[in-house]
């Protein structure tokens, strides 16, 4: 018999995630004086870090393998109708929307838009989000979104206390509040010294000298409507605030919130075309008093002008910041939800106002329907004033019966409220949904339902808060409602941004890395986003398998056994880190331990988790190569010994590279009693070579939206889990609905997974590379890092380097000599770099004046070339400016970005060349990013801050 000839390899996914060929790896290699990526990593990981043995991982998976196993996963989930509310309900995306926006790279592999003049597209898109906020709430600030309606709900009340010149340390959830609110508000709560008291409006009475605010859910968890007017003015009448979590779509029909006495108003934009998700991602909003806008968390887009003097966007007031603010920080929100509010704001314009009014109409319409039948069948209801949610009171044998009728009908109710079952109407509600709902509920009575449907009295319960003002009278709710015009409308807008599929974004700490095509597939499939967060776990094996498998990859790749997967931010998973922390010297009765040693090359979020976590910091001084100052370590933690509860340390450093004295680092903390924070934001260059917790580190949070593939989505979504030590598992998050692991009550996200929907983006990142294809990874990105570093290091200085000269995953390029001899400074070499057609990389941090860069592991040898070709050319325009050939205030950096405009301009007083202006190199011409405005003028913006659309009647007037 002959023998059978081997099939030739498949094809592998690292072929095609990472960017460089192996003859290029090879060729780069070369440049730098190593035979193998093993010897140059070898040389750049400390060797008394290095991890001695293969992660223990499945064998990696093709692109098709991996599909076909998430199929099979996402095959255990079971998607029944879930009216379940709390928050989130059932919707319809767009399909023009899911294919151009959730679906598309040119959205979701943006950056944050801190580059104004290439975001203009997604700061527009932001603007109309904020300017529906402000119309629906009726208050004049909003935000471009928070994470969630919870954590929203937490900085409302943070916002409130800052403000507090009393030291007032109550505040009031009056009435029926979701649970995962009052939760996560507890938890945020009990670090700073405040306490959350809860109760009906009856029960709790409003005390000026004790209590900060009240927060008021509208409607209630169980769908109540009330008229809260003359308890808001009772409350400011005392000195205190009003915080309103309100459903937009209720407000559609309801009055607004700063109509009748709201100083805040927080709620989720998700039914606003944005699925489910088992609980995420999801876009907050928060909009409030003017007084407030200076204190407000997270990011505010604002109208400014360019230095063309057209109108043009950014983000404004950004000293507010962590990472200017430090150790002054109030919030470490630096993760918004911008995907999903750009989703959220062209649902809103695809609808229109009167688009608006009918879904909203509808949905109280199925609940009126449902309403009346359940009277005319004798059921008692909670409320006779409500929106979307019916809370019916039931006997125990009814709730028994009807939760078993409609579970064979796939339908899924409320049920966690004593005596009641509760139903939430939605945009997805049928009349046959109804009809099967009231059969179940008259079953229960041993009666029939008549099948009688009767929307009597529809809108007639709203009474004084009946919505009376017109809504979205702005040009852009009112333009756009044919698919034509919306599909043309957000090209146009998509045109406007550089995202990874116009070129390589080189964001040191950021890690802007290939956003797989296989990887993203999954994310809108039914079975993972249209699933309820409360969904029994009967409904939910497929994803309770894949976070098993998440978890466990997670604890094998950090060396840390203990997983939550809850922190829908990496600042949030630093907030979770350091509670665990915490909550550990608490259990200890290590009452005092509340310094916590941050080095001062750290991240900015980093001293404000701390400080939001209860705990005083303490910066530690870097040396001149820009290491942790190991003796002002060692002096500070003996210094507080008795005191010292934590260090937090990036590694490899900020300043990118690996530092030798990490394990000593951390034997001096553990030493005086403290724990390890290490943060997670560089983890890129360590997956495979070397991990936190074996070298000392007791939790680390990661960036699923750095090192493990999850887009950044234009500045969201984001996630952040932590991995511990096996003491800290107890410390862990829990959730108040869907109880987790272990007896803690910490909450820190509004869903028990946080941003469940996304995480399969991570899932299928490891199956595909498996443990070889991981380490390969981190390798090539530390490959490509020093490739660049050594092609510049002729041109400009590298500040900082590690081990035989060589840097981490990223490095840093020292700009502040050529203010000097040119009058350049950093800002003008990241706006010339759009001329180039590149986003510039990290600016002015950690250290002011200096750009960072992080190729990553997937950008191709011809990119990095094409990026320091770039850079090396801008050199030579800094030396022509130097050498007197063009003037220090007239010159391309200064009149940087060029606009098309501006090249076309009959006028043209420059004593450079239109070309040199905008096709500096030859392969600009092939492909050319117009940047659609000017540079943008900041402090205009700052000084005379709009943050939303005038309307109509404002243009006409004028």
């Amino acid at each position: 018999m002959a023998s059978m000839k081997p099939f030739s390899s498949p094809e592998t996914f690292n072929e095609r995630h990472i960017g460089p060929t192996s003859d290029e790896q090879a060729k780069m290699l070369q440049l730098l004086g190593y035979d193998s990526l093993d010897a140059l990593t070898n040389t750049v990981v400390p060797e008394s870090i290095q991890f001695d043995r293969d992660l223990t991982l499945p064998a990696s998976l093709t692109e098709r393998e991996a599909i076909e196993r998430a199929k099979s996963v996402a095959g255990k989930n079971e998607v029944f109708r879930s009216l379940i509310g709390m928050g989130y309900y059932g919707t319809h995306t767009p399909y023009v929307i899911l294919r151009n926006i959730l679906e598309n790279p040119g959205w979701y592999t943006q950056y944050t838009p801190y580059q104004a003049e290439i975001a203009q597209g997604r700061l527009e898109a932001l603007f109309n989000f904020q300017t529906l906020v402000t119309e629906l709430t009726g208050l004049p600030v909003a935000n471009a979104s928070l994470l969630d309606e919870a954590t929203a709900a937490a900085e409302a009340m943070g916002m409130v206390a800052r403000l507090d010149r009393k030291n007032r340390r109550r505040f009031l959830a009056i009435g029926e509040v979701h649970p995962q609110t009052i939760s996560v508000m507890e938890t945020r709560a009990a670090p700073l010294g405040l306490d959350i008291v809860t109760g009906s409006s009856e029960e709790l009475s409003f005390n000026g000298e004790t209590d900060l605010g009240i927060l008021i859910q509208y409607p209630s968890s169980l769908g109540g409507i009330a008229d809260h007017a003359a308890l808001a003015k009772e409350v400011q009448d005392a000195g205190g605030k009003v915080v309103v979590a309100a459903d937009p779509m209720a407000l559609v029909m309801l009055e607004a919130p700063g109509h009748w006495g709201a100083d805040i108003v927080v709620g989720s934009m998700q039914r606003f075309g944005v699925p489910m998700g088992f609980g995420g991602p999801h876009a907050a909003y928060m909009a409030a008093s003017d007084a407030f806008k200076r204190q407000m968390p997270g990011r505010i887009v604002g109208q400014s002008v360019d230095a063309e003097g057209n109108p043009a966007l950014r983000l404004a007031l950004q000293t507010r910041e962590q990472h200017i603010r430090r150790d002054k920080a109030t919030s470490n929100i630096c993760t918004a939800q911008v995907l999903l509010a750009v989703m959220a704001s062209m649902y809103a314009v695809y609808h229109g106002p009167k688009g608006l009014r009918r879904i909203a109409t509808r949905i109280h319409e199925h609940a009126v329907a449902l309403s009346n039948g359940l009277k005319a069948l004798g059921f008692e209801l909670a409320h006779t004033s409500y929106f979307d949610t019916v809370a019916v009171k039931v006997t125990d044998d009814e709730k028994s019966s009807v939760i078993a009728s409609l579970a064979k009908g796939r339908i899924n109710l409320r049920t966690d409220v004593a005596g009641h079952l509760a139903i939430s109407t939605d945009e997805l509600s049928t009349a046959g949904e109804l009809t099967t709902i009231l059969e179940s509920f008259a079953g229960a009575k041993g009666t029939t339902f008549s099948g009688e449907l009767s929307v009597e009295g529809a809108g007639e319960s709203f009474g004084s808060v009946a919505r009376k003002s017109v809504i979205l009278s702005q040009e852009a709710f009112n333009s756009h409602h044919s698919e034509t015009e919306l599909l043309r409308y957000m090209a146009q807008l998509q045109a406007k941004d550089v995202s990874l599929a116009t070129s390589m974004i080189p964001l040191g700490s950021c890690t802007m890395k290939l956003n797989a095509t296989s990887e993203m597939i999954p994310v809108t499939w039914p079975e993972f986003c249209d699933l309820h967060p409360f969904a029994p776990k009967e409904q939910t094996q497929g994803y309770l398998q894949m976070f098993e498998e998440l978890e466990y990859a997670i604890a094998e790749i950090t060396g840390l056994p203990a997983v939550s997967l809850q922190p829908n931010a990496g600042s949030q998973g630093e907030y979770a880190g350091m509670l665990a922390i915490r909550g550990y010297h608490l259990g200890n009765g290590d009452t005092g331990r509340t310094i916590c040693l941050i080095p001062e090359s750290a991240h900015g979020t980093n001293p404000a988790s701390a400080i939001m976590a209860g705990m005083k910091v303490v910066v530690i001084k870097c040396d001149d190569d820009g290491n942790v100052d190991v003796a002002d370590l060692e002096a500070k933690a003996q210094q507080h010994a008795d005191e010292l509860a934590a260090v937090m340390v990036t590694y490899p450093s900020t300043h990118g590279v690996f530092e030798n004295e990490i394990r000593r680092i951390c034997e001096v903390v553990h030493q005086a009693g403290g724990q390890v924070y290490l943060d997670g934001a560089n983890l890129n260059a360590q997956v495979g070579l070397c991990r936190p917790g074996d070298y000392g580190a007791d939790v680390i949070h990661l960036n699923l939206h750095k090192t493990f593939c999850i887009p950044h989505g234009g500045g969201g979504p984001g996630m952040g889990p932590i991995a511990a030590g096996e003491h800290l598992r107890p410390f862990l998050p829990n959730h108040p609905v869907v109880a987790l692991a272990g007896d803690c009550k910490d909450t820190v996200s509004a869903a028990p997974w946080g941003s469940a929907a996304i995480l399969p983006i991570s899932w299928m990142y490891i199956k595909m590379l498996g443990g070889e294809g991981l380490k390969l990874a981190t390798q090539v990105a530390i490959l490509n890092a020093n490739y660049m570093a050594k092609k510049l290091e002729a041109h400009f200085d590298i500040l900082y380097r590690g081990n035989q000269g060589l840097v981490a995953h990223e490095f840093i390029i020292d700009l502040r000599p050529f203010k000097a001899t040119s009058g350049v400074e950093v800002e003008d070499i990241a706006k010339r770099l759009m001329d180039y057609g590149f986003h510039a990389p990290t600016v002015s941090w950690p250290v002011a004046g200096t750009i960072m860069i992080e190729p990553t592991e997937s950008e191709p040898l011809q990119e990095l070339d094409r990026f320091c070709d770039a850079l090396i050319s801008i050199r030579g325009e800094i030396d022509q400016i130097a050498a007197g050939k063009w003037d220090k205030g007239n010159n391309p950096l200064k009149n940087a970005p060029h606009t098309a405009h501006a090249i076309v301009s009959p006028e043209w007083n420059h004593p450079y060349t239109r070309e040199e202006a905008v096709f500096p190199t030859a392969w600009i011409k092939a492909h050319k990013f117009w940047p659609p405005v000017a540079r943008i003028n900041n402090v205009a913006g700052d000084r005379n801050l709009v943050c939303s659309c005038p309307p109509l009647s404002e243009y006409s007037e004028a």
